[in-house]
């Protein structure tokens, strides 16, 4: 008789559950200012590279009104955290210790540092202000604004909550897709059409990978994938594509209306929204925390047995 044979037990293995199918983690806390700043934190973030790579190839129009969204994104992202947490100063608590491998303190940093860049850098493009800190604020605003338009993806991605945590390898490309998109798309509903099509090509370029990401999440995540396709996430999700499809094919046949910029737009918001959904869903149903762990058990004990059986 084998080792392996020796070692298969009587008794069947019990299967892991839930205590009377109770949740097994707590959902999380997070009200609705923090999938809007998702989606203020991204645009912000992209709209910055958008702006400086526009201001070196000349483009000062589509430049101006690029800077001039990153700094209201910016701005409206510190808002929608404090209200979150309730008190200001615990938001100014996160700026007490800079630690990199934290994404929660250095997304805060983050926002502390592109901030005051892209307020110096839309005050210089567009009202001509401070001129020799611009120098330095705009190439600061664009390199820290890649970041901050991904870095809510590996925040959410280190929490326990399966629908986020098990999508950790995909939310930082759908996030980027979806940042890419929202920023090009406004930048084309408030630029002039014969100087918004490097704006054009980013949210159309954005829309068709944010699509494409979507889809990945919701086909290769097995079970803990289905929070994206059921329920409010799912409806959400299903929005947010038809929004980005049809608005990237009206703004790719008709690039001189604003309407395909729109829809892109509301899609991405919706995309963020779907995440956000996503992840209260897949904590609330003990199925999903106990699935994946089931599945990893499944798979240590199925390659403990070749190894039994190879050394047998």
């Amino acid at each position: 008789m084998s080792r392996a044979e020796r070692e298969t037990p009587v008794v069947p293995r019990a299967e892991p559950r839930s205590y009377y199918g109770r949740p097994v983690i707590k959902e999380p806390v997070w009200t609705w200012e923090i999938p809007c700043y998702f989606f203020t934190g991204g645009l912000a973030g992209a709209s910055t590279g958008l702006a400086y790579a526009s201001e070196l190839r000349g483009n000062h129009k589509l430049a101006r009104r690029a800077w001039a969204l990153s700094f209201a994104g910016v701005a409206v992202s510190p808002l929608l955290l404090v209200s979150d947490l309730g008190k200001p100063q615990r938001f100014l608590n996160m700026l007490r210790v800079f630690k990199p491998t934290s994404p929660m303190s250095m997304g805060s940093w983050l926002l502390s540092l592109v901030g005051p860049a892209a307020g110096v850098s839309a005050a210089n493009s567009v009202l001509g202000l401070f001129p020799r800190l611009a120098v330095a604020a705009k190439p600061t605003a664009a390199v820290g604004g890649l970041p901050l338009a991904t870095y809510t993806a590996t925040l959410i991605s280190t929490t326990a909550v399966p629908a986020w945590s098990e999508a950790r390898s995909i939310l930082p490309f759908l996030f980027a897709s979806g940042a890419a998109a929202s920023a090009g798309a406004a930048a084309v509903i408030v630029t002039p059409a014969k100087h918004a099509a490097p704006a054009r090509r980013l949210a159309l370029g954005g829309g068709v990978a944010e699509l494409a990401a979507a889809r990945v999440i919701q086909q290769r995540l097995g079970e803990a994938g289905e929070p994206y396709r059921r329920g409010a996430a799912g409806r959400l999700s299903r929005a947010a594509q038809l929004l980005t499809a049809t608005g990237s094919v009206l703004l790719g046949r008709f690039p001189r209306r604003r309407a395909g910029g729109g829809l892109i737009l509301l899609g991405a918001l919706l995309e963020r929204w779907a995440v956000y959904k996503a992840g209260f869903q897949s904590a609330a149903d003990p199925k999903y925390t106990v699935g994946p762990q089931r599945e990893r058990v499944r798979s240590g004990e199925a390659r403990g047995a070749s190894r039994a059986a190879v050394s047998a």
